[in-house]
């Protein structure tokens, strides 16, 4: 397809070839601008649109104030008139006040006595809804009207900015995430034809202009191109794709037209999915969270109670008491006791912490992953596609005499290419092309072994030693000599000779390595690899503990070792292998990039890039998270108790105990949201 003309719907030309189209130095000022050519031509009516969203949306935003609006200027009408400040037109007394006041109340009032209503009613009776009716309804029953209604203007607004702050956290992590495009160019039919994004088919051919964003899922149909895959890792250096590489849904083409077939459904892109993850992930709550739900639903109560008792315990101990006084003491203790800080903040700041993580490529599953990494005492990764880059070449091969070299190795090219294992590409690449003549039948993957099928009737076995050791077949070598990765190879029940293949260190392998011991954290390394050759990557590396040679089912006793210690583990792998000792370990991390789908699956934490330095990110970011909440938590209850005992001796007035409420929850989260402004 890369070759064949392209026409527009009138089948008028439009270039000789997809590759070879050339833009001017104006399309390359519009790339830089994050346009296309065709976006600058399209210009005015883009603006257009933006603006006209722009503007929906701030309306939107101005909607929701305008009933605090109107509740404050009739409250500074009527405080006006109060105070001699408006002349007062004789008519502002008695019924006619509170009358005034009611009707100031009302609208910012009544959505509070709704939802304390229905709260009530679900058998949620206390809950900060009816903390603020009973203080405002109170304080206008001792005739304190002014204060009731200030009391309640002010939650509003609080309310207002805190939904607000938790919609802008929300939008600015799907913002940095999805920027996918509505509608997509498809090449149909010899015609270029647009379709939106969520009606395209399997199987067809998308045309991408430079600066364009994937919307789908896919594969290179061009020779070559450039991508900026921010939106998926965090990381905006450039990555050159050839021909079949995959693109994902997400990254940007950079520098020319180019053609991607597309193979997974809108709705199933791996973007749709990472989107679906961070949208979620609030729902597995940390225990800080957990505690402070059971917390209030003690402590709203208690402070219920304890307003109460500041009513009726002077009537016993007091001379000359005034139950207006105490009243009054009663409901500003009700005011000051509200737990929206502690209620709104604490998950607001773990949510900033997941929305922190995934503009940085990592995707934490539930603000409970991000408690334990921030307390994480041992790393265990795996080698291959973790610390390494999981792209092995073929460095040797010895055939056995006997056997015949073109039918050895194209029968081991035939059963590894029903693998999706990075040896199996290697060993492709080698070989060549599958023939069409192998026909392959009975093929079954053994975890930590390798293959075993036929291949035009002939039994062959392609994996390690410890496959031929499984099914008796007896070679006359010591693998262990080996120092690269070995691949033995049997045909009809005869050793037929092995391979050695070579895997590359990741470039930032080192530093996360390095990153991690600075952070107090313990590593080990655990492959099913030679243990020589584990040996050696771990020794580069500094890693003093590592394991090979094992099977999946001693990954998951080294875990079983580690925590029979009593201490916290995470364990990062990539591969199907470590779908098990990823679910075991208190926090599994996949590399979401090479790895397979059970294991991304299975996974708490999801490494999008694949780079092992995010595994300290991930723990900077936990750590710091926490370390929010906390401030938090602090600050409230600092303030909180300060303001009680200030109020309940008669000291403070509803004005300190709106400031303990709405103004801790407001700084509250202001520290919240502050984290996904911060680099790792």
């Amino acid at each position: 397809m890369d070759h064949q003309h392209v026409y527009d719907q009138d089948g008028r030309q439009l270039c000789c070839t997809l590759e070879e189209k050339v833009y001017s130095r104006a399309g390359a000022n519009a790339l830089i601008q994050g346009k296309s050519l065709a976006e600058k031509h399209e210009g005015v009516r883009k603006v257009s649109d933006e603006k006209s969203h722009e503007h929906d949306t701030r309306a939107q935003g101005l909607t929701i104030f305008i009933l605090p609006f109107i509740s404050l200027i009739l409250l500074l009408l009527g405080i006006g008139f109060d105070e001699g400040l408006i002349p007062n037109p004789g008519f502002f007394t008695g019924s006619t006040r509170l009358i005034w006041y009611a009707l100031s109340y009302f609208p910012v009032g009544f959505p509070v006595l709704k939802e304390a209503f229905w709260s009530v009613l679900k058998g949620e009776v206390f809950t900060e809804f009816l903390l603020m009716s009973l203080a405002t309804i109170g304080a206008f029953v001792i005739g304190e009207y002014p204060e009731g209604v200030a009391v309640m203007l002010f939650y509003s607004i609080g309310e207002i900015l805190q939904t607000m702050a938790v919609r802008r956290a929300q939008g600015n992590i799907k913002a940095l995430i999805d920027q996918r495009p509505d509608e997509v160019t498809v090449f149909e039919d010899n015609k270029l034809l647009n379709k939106k994004a969520s009606d395209v088919a399997i199987g067809s051919i998308v045309l991408l202009k430079p600066g364009d964003q994937v919307a789908l899922d896919g594969v290179l149909w061009s020779e070559s191109a450039g991508f900026n895959t921010a939106a998926l890792t965090g990381e905006s250096a450039p990555r050159n794709l050839q021909k079949g590489e995959p693109v994902l849904a997400g990254m940007i083409n950079l520098n020319r037209v180019s053609q991607v077939k597309v193979n997974a459904k809108y709705q199933d892109s791996k973007l749709s999915k990472i989107l679906d993850l961070v949208q979620h992930a609030t729902a597995q709550k940390a225990p800080t969270e957990l505690f402070i739900r059971k917390f209030a639903k003690i402590y709203t109560p208690a402070v219920v109670l304890l307003a109460c008792l500041i009513v009726l315990l002077p009537l016993f101990f007091t001379e000359s008491y005034r139950f207006e006084e105490w009243m009054y003491r009663a409901l500003v203790f009700l005011v000051i006791s509200c737990p929206c800080a502690l209620v709104i903040s604490i998950p607001l700041g773990y949510f900033g912490g997941i929305g922190a993580a995934s503009r940085h490529g990592i995707l934490f599953k539930g603000s409970n992953f991000l408690d334990i990494m921030a307390s994480v005492q041992n790393i265990v990764m795996d080698k291959t596609g973790t610390m390494t880059k999981g792209v092995f070449k073929v460095q040797s091969e010895q055939i056995m005499p006997g056997f015949d070299r073109e039918q050895v190795m194209h029968a081991v090219n035939a059963l590894e290419a029903q693998s999706t294992h990075p040896i199996a590409s290697a060993i492709a690449d080698h070989a060549g092309p599958v023939l069409p003549d192998q026909e392959v039948t009975k093929v079954l993957e053994i975890p930590g072994h390798g293959l075993s099928g036929e291949v035009n009737g002939n039994p062959v076995l392609v994996g390690n030693f410890k496959l031929l050791k499984k099914y008796s077949v007896p070679y006359e070598m010591d693998p262990s000599l080996i120092d690269d990765t070995t691949i033995a190879i049997a045909m009809n029940e005869k050793f037929a000779g092995y391979l050695t293949i070579a895997d590359e260190q990741k470039e930032d392998a080192q530093t996360a390595v390095d990153q991690l011991k600075a952070l107090g954290v313990k590593l080990t390394m655990l492959s099913g690899d030679k243990t020589s050759v584990v040996s050696k990557v771990a020794s580069r590396l500094g890693i003093q503990n590592a394991f090979g040679d094992l099977l999946p089912e001693d990954k998951v006793n080294k875990i079983k070792e580690i925590k029979a210690r009593q201490e916290s583990v995470a364990f990062v792998g990539d591969g199907v292998n470590d779908a098990p000792v990823v679910a075991l370990s208190d926090v599994g991390i996949a590399m979401g990039g090479l790895g397979s789908d059970a294991t991304v699956e299975t996974a708490d934490v999801v490494i999008q890039d694949d780079r092992p330095s995010k595994i300290p990110a991930a723990i900077r970011i936990g750590k710091l998270t926490k370390r929010i909440v906390w401030q938090n938590v602090s600050l409230a209850f600092s303030v909180k108790i300060l303001v009680l005992g200030i109020g309940a001796g008669g000291l403070a007035t509803m004005w300190e105990a709106v400031f303990a409420d709405v103004g801790v929850a407001l700084i509250a989260i202001l520290n919240a949201v502050r984290i996904q402004r911060l680099q790792f």
